[in-house]
């Protein structure tokens, strides 16, 4: 994927993890596609981690799917770390 479909894919993957969390009113577009990517990197490597094989990162339903679940732990991670 080119930088553009990243940062689509990581602000659509951000959002939809934060309204998940319940934390969507305090972040703002920005971070929502920080959250996505790097929850992106997370997922993946869980997922390697869990299937013993290495996971393509494409612009299909299987790796959007991985990339939410990847936000919404970093999500509740940095949200334990602040309260």
């Amino acid at each position: 994927m080119g930088i553009i479909a990243w940062i689509v894919f990581g602000a659509l993957a951000g959002w939809v993890a934060s309204i998940l969390v319940g934390n969507n009113a305090r972040q703002g577009c920005l971070m929502n596609i920080i959250v996505g990517i790097i929850g992106a990197f997370i997922g993946g490597f869980v997922m390697q981690l869990v299937t013993g094989r290495g996971f393509n990162f494409e612009f299909n339903i299987a790796s959007f799917i991985v990339a939410v679940i990847g936000a919404v732990v970093l999500l509740v991670i940095t949200g334990a770390g602040r309260r």
